[in-house]
């Protein structure tokens, strides 16, 4: 891999004033409470952060988003294999410091998203990617922070053609789960509403229909008054099947031990996945693209679990989700029983560096990161933790990177 790293800076507030990071400073207990919760209704290498290099890769740090600029994105070069960071946050409520959960693997030229969290279509087009060599779209699951432009993929860059010219012009694919078909008692009992109770479950074909349903309106007078092609015209979607006997329930057991099955292979990119525990959601993938130029996983959101080794083995860049734990657990008064809960649900920091160590992957990139402000935890505080138990590379990701590789 050449590594390729944005310009090394201070993770202080940008107004330059060394913002807290618990309760105990100028930050009040009730605003990192009210940060705290907010972040919770989540349920939820080389790197680059586009246009600057440094010669010290392995340690140098992205750049923040920089300042509105005129200028045009570089187009990214056809050749070879690279990961695109789009957006880093872990959960559905927004933050400013980084975009909604989002990454992009350009392979030979041909684009592959995995997951859609908000911004992730203006993302995609900030790095420099061609929206008309998108080919693939890849749901882990269908919590909203992955799923939340996934629509406008389909009703927005497909549209038309934009002002420099591009578009996405052929119909991509999109591969997610099919309909849990049942829903679970609810955390810490009770009696929830339900929406839609004919259809509680909807999976991915759902997704994307009801999606153009509701947007009919707008898509019928474009039709009429510029000759725009039915947006149905635009996705092809493929709803995972589970191979026979894995024994998965919506109910119970949502991820037994398994080994990877082939999801997708065009001959340039094999894709396989396995379920993976993430709460009470079902079912919830990860998937492992092996390309000409090596291989990257994808973790989407998943409690620490051996399914994850037998996907990643081998793999030359692992981009795993993460949460900081101690931090709700100091600043936030959470019970045990809740932490407990959010343990079952995502990979705390200090698990994922022995993880990448059993997997033998050469590069750890984190993404999908809870508390998601960039002022709440330090970015070496992420880089040390996760850096415990794994002598490769760690990588805290942030919006925009991109992760070149290569044999």
């Amino acid at each position: 891999m050449t590594p390729d790293r944005g310009r090394s800076q201070d993770r202080s507030d940008p107004s330059g004033e060394d913002r807290p990071r618990t309760a105990d400073g100028p930050l009040s207990r009730r605003q990192l409470l009210g940060a705290s919760a907010a972040v919770l209704a989540a349920g939820g290498t080389a790197a680059t952060a586009l246009g600057t290099e440094t010669a010290e890769a392995d340690t140098a740090r992205a750049a923040e988003v920089s300042p509105a600029s005129n200028a045009r994105p570089a187009r990214v070069s056809p050749a070879g294999t690279e990961v695109f960071l789009l957006g880093t946050a872990g959960g559905p409520p927004p933050v400013t410091t980084r975009a909604g959960t989002a990454s992009a693997l350009s392979v030979r030229g041909k684009v592959h998203v995995v997951d859609c969290g908000r911004s992730a279509v203006t993302q995609y087009g900030r790095t420099g990617l061609r929206f008309q060599d998108l080919t693939s779209v890849f749901i882990t699951h269908l919590h909203i922070d992955h799923i939340a432009d996934y629509a406008n993929f389909v009703l927005l860059a497909a549209h038309g053609v934009n002002d420099v010219g591009d578009a996405v012009l052929s119909p991509f694919d999109a591969y997610g789960p099919g309909p849990a078909g049942a829903l679970p008692d609810a955390f810490g009992g009770g009696r929830p509403g339900t929406v839609d109770p004919a259809d509680p479950t909807p999976g991915l074909k759902d997704l994307t229909e009801k999606s153009l349903e509701a947007t009919a309106y707008s898509s019928n007078i474009f039709m009429r008054e510029s000759g725009r092609p039915d947006p149905h015209t635009h996705v092809d979607v493929h709803e995972i099947e589970l191979p026979p006997g894995t024994g998965a329930d919506p109910i119970g057991n949502t991820a037994p031990d398994m080994e990877p099955f082939l999801v997708m292979d065009d001959g340039t990119v094999r894709v396989s996945a396995v379920l993976v525990p993430h709460g009470l959601v079902f079912p919830c993938f990860a998937y492992r693209f092996d390309t000409p130029d090596g291989s990257v996983v994808f973790s989407g959101d998943t409690a620490l679990f051996d399914n994850m080794v037998r996907l990643a083995r081998g793999a030359d860049i692992l981009v795993h989700e993460v949460i900081d734990l101690d931090f709700y657990r100091n600043s936030t008064g959470y019970s045990e029983a809740l932490l407990h809960h959010m343990a079952a649900a995502h990979t705390d920091v200090t698990e994922v560096g022995p993880l990448a160590r059993r997997c033998g992957v050469h590069t750890l990139v984190l993404t999908h990161i809870t508390p998601a402000d960039t002022f709440l935890v330090p970015h070496d505080s992420w880089r040390r933790r996760a850096q415990q138990g794994f002598h490769g590379r760690v990588l805290v990701g942030n919006d925009l990177d991109r992760i070149r590789l290569g044999r």
